[in-house]
């Protein structure tokens, strides 16, 4: 039913017009990318009716009032299950999700659900679904261009290999670290009704937080991998966290609660997680839909380099 809300509502606005913007809502929408890509952003957002975004504002409120900050038992189980050193008691799997454009295509990309063994984090199950997005990106709707493939993975992987359904899923981007409180992370959670954890490269600069002096100042602080500083808002909520993933990564990743999971859990989770900078699931995500791109479609440039 929500699938069939999302094609109706795009087909209404966009009928067979694609985006030309390909920027991740996982980065800083106003900050560290250039003026002109905001600019494209911009004009992407002008193609939005103002009955057509207070359409998406209200679907995003209604759907944020069924957001649970508090983890759901499978976190505590495996939480429990490192803590007192009873890993093999039980496997837990654990899911990452990424979209990979091609340069210069305005519409064909890679969706890709990897799974991976927690605590080991040996790939168990992979998916890839070459996609056409035909709906724009606008900042802070992100979930409206992407959710919908996303959850058609993680319904594939239940129906036909359901002992590998991921336990919780991060996702490259926001959860509650978003202008209205409910990204990405968060909209697919609540879909699903399974717990999951933004997780981004890039800050997010909303409700007053910015990557200003103070702000780099205090990731100079992170020393070791693990080292993590909140982010408070002007509002004084606590919209994630911001933490130095691994010894050898200096640039930190940012955390935020998605669904049925709490803050701290999800910070625990994601560093349990990194070899290297990004957590596993989410790399190899990346890394792979983009292998998979190159396989499949050309040309073969594609966005959003590996980062350490």
């Amino acid at each position: 039913m929500y699938r069939r809300f999302l094609d109706g509502l795009n087909y209404f606005i966009f009928g067979d017009t694609a985006s030309n913007n390909n920027r991740r809502e996982s980065g800083n929408e106003l900050g560290d990318n250039s003026r002109f890509e905001a600019e494209r952003s911009d004009e992407h957002t002008k193609l939005i009716s103002d009955e057509i975004k207070a359409k998406w504002e209200n679907e995003q409120r209604r759907l944020k009032t069924n957001v649970i900050d508090l983890d759901a038992d499978v976190v505590k189980e495996m939480r429990q299950a490192i803590q007192q050193g009873q890993e093999g008691t039980r496997q837990f799997y654990l899911g990452g999700v990424d979209i990979s454009f091609v340069k210069g295509d305005d519409v064909n990309a890679c969706a890709a659900l990897v799974v991976v063994s927690f605590p080991s984090l040996e790939v168990v199950y992979e998916d890839y679904d070459m996609i056409k997005l035909t709906a724009p990106y606008v900042s802070g709707f992100l979930a409206f261009r992407e959710v919908d493939f996303i959850v058609s993975l993680y319904r594939k992987v239940q129906q036909n290999d359901p002992k590998y359904t991921p336990d919780a899923i991060l996702v490259d981007g926001n959860g509650l670290l978003h202008h209205r409180q409910f990204g990405l992370a968060c909209h697919l959670g609540v879909i699903l009704d399974i717990p999951c954890i933004g997780v981004a490269k890039k800050l997010c600069q909303v409700d007053g937080l910015e990557k200003d002096e103070v702000h780099i100042a205090k990731i100079k602080s992170l020393k070791k991998g693990g080292d993590t500083f909140p982010l408070i808002g002007d509002s004084g909520r606590c919209l994630g966290m911001t933490l130095r993933s691994h010894n050898t990564s200096i640039n930190p990743i940012y955390v935020s609660i998605g669904h049925r999971i709490s803050l701290g859990s999800a910070t625990w989770l994601v560093h349990h997680c990194c070899k290297y900078r990004v957590p596993e699931p989410v790399r190899l995500a990346d890394v792979n839909s983009r292998e998979y791109l190159r396989n499949n479609f050309k040309p073969d440039k594609l966005l959003d380099p590996t980062d350490d």
